[in-house]
């Protein structure tokens, strides 16, 4: 994956730099679900902030920067 595709993926959200864990799995080539499941095996591996999930506001606000996005590429 090149570099320009993955920070392309990179929101900022509360004021911190993230990337949606679908994004991530399809970096490490994982489904979703294997990703989030492998994090919760390790919480005690992972800083209290790398994972939080997104109000319903916040997740719509993604969603609409994300089809922005897509159709900014076409």
């Amino acid at each position: 994956m090149q570099l320009q595709h993955i920070q392309q993926k990179i929101y900022e959200i509360r004021g911190m730099k993230v990337m949606l864990d679908f994004d991530l799995a399809q970096l490490y080539e994982v489904e979703t679900k294997v990703l989030n499941q492998s994090v919760k095996r390790n919480s005690a591996r992972f800083p209290p902030k790398f994972m939080f999930r997104l109000s319903l506001s916040e997740w719509k606000a993604m969603r609409s920067q994300i089809v922005t996005a897509s159709q900014l590429k076409t």
